[in-house]
């Protein structure tokens, strides 16, 4: 089969590896579509860890090609996506289905082989655990990709609580941060301000329903805010891209007993200065998220056939060959979300 590998930061390749076959428990899937995340971009620039060797890719869809001795529950044939999550299913995080938390856990597409594949082996701790979903019926397999993170965006807003008729601030207009506005938007929150400096996102931005789309190296953000809500300020704001710097603006926008949420990893090593005042005696949390519960990845999946406006994060595709292609558009910010489609 053809898969891309990754060499180490800057080295992705594309080879002919040996197809997998399941063990007991196990599931191969022949894959149809996987989503590149900006986490395997930070992969790929050497911001973020991966195994030397892995196959990447944690978005994944695909329909059920073999299934391993002892497997139950599943059909030859069944359009499936993954939490990709691997956990001990032990812990005290386990035991209160905050997978995403354990300590022992290891990721597809990271630790373990990915969906960047013709067939992706389907661990049987994966299936054991509970994170294969059936694909609803007539949901396109690259909008499905969507359920890792759409997911991941559904814990960040439920993080920080964002209620219907409420009001939201997103710092970032990328792919996630427009899930977050079209999710915050199902949702019922009522105003919904989007900060960007890329004028391509700010249009996306307004397209997909926001209240007023800012960018910030033009315009003053705070003046936008406070006129929105009646000089309050946000119930919550969402850093959503990994820029240490918009802590800052962040916290100048939210109201008292607001909530800052720090969605989008940021590079190692990285710190702020803020004033301790301004947390204390305006009584702001700050909060952040990172992946979702097994519970979050099964609503996001079901939650994406009442959204039609997320296929349009997906705005470019590119064949198993051109793996190296769907990381270069990523890196050079062309367009939104890449899929390599099977």
């Amino acid at each position: 089969m053809k898969a891309c590998v990754f060499h180490g930061p800057g080295d992705i390749r594309v080879e002919s590896l040996p197809e997998p076959h399941p063990g007991p428990g196990e599931l191969v899937l022949r894959m149809e579509a996987t989503g590149l995340c900006y986490s395997d971009i930070r992969v790929y620039k050497g911001e973020k860890k991966a195994r030397i060797g892995v196959i990447p890719g944690h978005e994944n869809v695909g329909v059920i090609e073999e299934i391993g001795e002892g497997t139950e529950g599943f059909q030859k044939g069944q359009r499936v996506a993954l939490c990709p999550i691997i956990a001990c299913g032990r812990c005290f995080y386990c035991r209160r289905g905050l997978r995403n938390r354990c300590p022992e856990r290891v990721t597809l597409g990271y630790e373990e082989n990915g969906g960047l594949a013709q067939y992706l082996r389907v661990p049987a701790s994966i299936v054991s655990l509970g994170h294969v979903f059936p694909v609803p019926e007539g949901l396109p397999s690259d909008v499905a990709t969507l359920t890792e993170p759409l997911a991941c965006v559904l814990n960040s807003l439920e993080t920080c609580r964002v209620s219907p008729g409420g009001s939201l601030l997103l710092l970032g207009a990328g792919p996630m941060g427009l899930l977050h506005l079209l999710l915050a938007r199902a949702l019922g929150a009522g105003t919904i301000i989007v900060s960007e400096l890329n004028e391509e996102r700010l249009e996306h931005a307004v397209r997909l329903g926001a209240s007023a789309a800012v960018n910030s190296r033009r315009d003053d953000l705070q003046p936008v805010v406070l006129d929105a809500t009646g000089g309050l300020g946000v119930d919550s704001v969402v850093v959503t891209t990994g820029v240490p710097s918009l802590l800052e603006p962040a916290l100048a926008a939210v109201r008292r007993q607001g909530t800052v949420s720090l969605f989008g990893g940021f590079p190692a090593g990285s710190t702020v200065a803020l004033d301790p005042n301004a947390v204390h005696y305006n009584e702001i949390t700050i909060t952040g998220s990172q992946n979702a519960t097994p519970d979050q990845y099964r609503r996001a999946l079901q939650l994406l056939t009442v959204m039609p406006q997320a296929a349009e994060i997906n705005t470019h595709r590119f064949r198993i060959d051109e793996g190296r292609k769907a990381y270069e558009s990523r890196l050079g910010m062309d367009g939104l979300k890449s899929l390599v489609i099977f």
